[in-house]
């Protein structure tokens, strides 16, 4: 049962992100992705004009390549500004970015941010990360230093 969850969100997040082409994915779809079961969650709230997020997508990368053990997630934040995703695939391909990408086709933040954790007040970089098994969750806003990312996710693993 948790091999085939696990399949099932990998190819959510192969179809949402086919050949770093980044598909949209509306704020249902993510609310589903994030609470399936299975490895733990690392989810990035981030945007191609934001630099501190710009900044921190090295350590999602890290992440991502060496701790098999989690899933990441890079969510774009551009479509509420420019609902063209060119800009997004344009930028994925020139940083090279490996990660799952996903655009959350989701327009006014102030109508649904809130779902996403009641603390965020929508300010870039965000993370959520979502360990499934201990129902542990951690929102962090702002950004991120080198090593956060790696303590944080030993945090929720306890």
């Amino acid at each position: 049962m948790k091999r085939t969850t696990f399949i099932g969100f990998f190819l959510l997040l192969i179809g949402l992100s086919v050949a770093s082409g980044q598909g949209f994915i509306k704020l249902a779809q993510l609310q589903k992705s994030i609470n399936e079961p299975g490895k733990i969650k690392v989810i990035n709230f981030w945007a191609t004009w934001c630099a501190p997020c710009v900044k921190e997508l090295p350590f999602f990368e890290k992440v991502n390549s060496t701790n098999k053990n989690v899933q990441v997630l890079l969510v774009s934040m551009d479509y509420d500004l420019d609902p063209n995703p060119e800009k997004v695939k344009k930028f994925i391909a020139r940083k090279k970015i490996e990660s799952a990408v996903v655009i959350l086709e989701e327009e006014n933040p102030g109508d649904w941010i809130d779902k996403i954790d009641k603390e965020w007040s929508g300010a870039l970089p965000s993370t959520l990360i979502v360990n499934p098994v201990t129902k542990k969750r951690k929102f962090i806003q702002g950004e991120l230093k080198e090593g956060d990312l790696e303590k944080l996710i030993d945090e929720i693993s306890k």
